[in-house]
């Protein structure tokens, strides 16, 4: 299927109120289709989502036809069955929405609307990413895919010994299989035999699916005033075009799903990692990655990794606690306050008129209960300090480990950035190191002037102080 290249954009009219914040002026325009407000569906170029029935299926993860798989969803209210107190603004919204679907569907994306069973103002679009569309931009975005299986010998762990131990807290591979691991690359459409395509409905996993259909939905324009283009899906749900957008799941947490073509994959989560009867056990990181993605896989790794740590920390704090109380009976000070001279010593009243007198011994109870966290403080500080240390330096081998295992080594580098910064980046630069054109919101003189805007309010303000309060 090839993606057209041609937008429908509404061009706004002159007496016509954006109430929108956040414009994009853009130096360049490509050509676009400006459509007319009156008769928006009767333009040729003029896509529309298809339209169909509930077919009954709650855990559905696929478009009626029951092969094309939901990567993302739109919701939005009927502008028809939306009571406005503003003249015209369900007309605009329409408009707007309608554009900006249409162009979804030139930049080759295949949408499917479903009206709610529970409320008839709301209405699901439904968006798929075929084949075409996800090889264009996973190259475009840089995303790195299998090559062919990892081969190589995974080192034994040195705790192989204890394994008849340590196997009541791993994760139950009879229930979630390991994932098979691969040499990856970034994904190239002229190398496309080079790559581990056994199944193209595979091939990209549901959650690079859906990270390639929001990177679509958020670059997609629908409006143009003069050389200002507006542009999406953040901004529509701003403005309450749509009420909300976001990917499925794969089925309900609680119970696997009817379908037999869901994976299951939140299902066996909550199962064997979220539920509490799971709480001594590993977590299933390479099942987090690949459901989630690697920034929720990094940071859940942390936090085992942190909560472990913890436990070390409070067998420490435990143990230096009884010794406290084991020596409890050999500290000086507390023993000359119970025993020794703190009988004879007379303290001060505590207020001016009501107060008694009070000997130093009547504190004997309070001194031998603060006294274990008076032993413990100066040993129990420095080891935890140690522990910190550790903690750090042994978490900085486990990122490094889960870097090389998940190939986000470069990961930073391959991030795109969001869309209206790229908007705004309108000057052509060259790197001096990497010798590639890079795009700049400013050229070196807007910089210095920058520059010399801030330093002249600092000089002003440094001159008024010190006129003013001599300092």
């Amino acid at each position: 299927m090839q993606m057209m290249t041609r937008d429908v954009l509404l061009e706004m009219e002159q007496e016509e109120e954006d109430d929108e914040d956040g414009d994009i002026v853009l130096e360049n325009l490509e050509e676009t289709i400006v459509s007319n407000f009156g008769a928006l569906e009767n333009q040729p170029d003029f896509r529309s989502p298809e339209f169909a029935e509930f077919n009954g299926k709650p855990d559905s993860l696929f478009f009626n036809d029951g092969q094309r798989r939901i990567d993302f969803v739109l919701v939005y209210e009927d502008e028809s069955r939306k009571e406005t107190n503003k003249k015209g603004s369900n007309e605009k919204q329409r408009r707007r929405r309608r554009a900006y679907e249409s162009n979804l569907i030139c930049d080759g994306l295949q949408l499917e609307a479903t009206r709610s069973v529970l409320d008839d103002k709301l209405v699901f679009v439904k968006v798929h990413a075929p084949w075409e569309v996800l090889c264009t931009y996973a190259e475009i975005m840089h995303i790195k895919l299998p090559l062919k299986p990892n081969d190589l010998k995974t080192r034994s762990s040195a705790f192989g010994n204890f394994n008849w131990f340590t196997k009541v807290l791993q994760v139950d591979e009879s229930i979630i299989k390991p994932e098979q691991e691969f040499f990856t690359a970034p994904f190239e459409k002229n190398r496309m035999n080079d790559f581990y395509i056994h199944d193209r409905d595979t091939f990209f996993n549901p959650a690079t699916r859906s990270r390639i259909v929001y990177f679509i939905l958020s670059r997609v324009n629908y409006e143009v005033k003069g050389n200002v283009k507006k542009f999406g899906i953040n901004r529509l749900v701003n403005s309450g075009i749509y009420k909300a957008a976001f990917p499925l799941h794969d089925c309900n947490f609680g119970r696997p799903s009817e379908d037999l073509g869901c994976p299951n994959e939140r299902y066996l989560l909550y199962r064997e990692w979220a539920h509490p009867r799971s709480i001594y056990k590993k977590q299933p990181l390479d099942l987090i990655r690949k459901y989630y993605g690697e920034k929720i896989g990094i940071y859940f790794a942390w936090l085992g990794y942190y909560t472990q740590m913890l436990l070390l920390a409070a067998v420490v704090g435990v143990a230096c606690f009884l010794y406290g109380l084991i020596h409890q009976n050999n500290c000086t000070w507390s023993n000359e306050i119970c025993y020794g001279i703190g009988a004879e010593i007379i303290m001060c009243p505590q207020c001016d008129r009501l107060c008694p007198f009070w000997r130093l011994n009547t504190t004997c109870a309070s001194s031998k209960i603060s006294e274990p966290s008076v032993i413990i403080e100066d040993p129990n500080d420095a080891i935890l300090s140690l522990l910190v240390t550790l903690f750090l330096e042994f978490w900085k081998r486990r990122q490094a480990e889960l870097e090389y295992e998940w190939d986000t080594v470069e990961l930073q580098q391959e991030e795109q950035p969001r869309p209206e910064y790229e908007a705004r980046c309108t000057h052509v630069v060259i790197n001096e190191i990497t010798q590639e054109e890079e795009r700049i919101p400013y050229t070196a003189c807007g910089k210095c002037i920058r520059i010399t805007l801030c330093a002249s309010a600092v000089l002003f303000w440094v001159r008024v102080c010190h006129k003013f309060f001599n300092i």
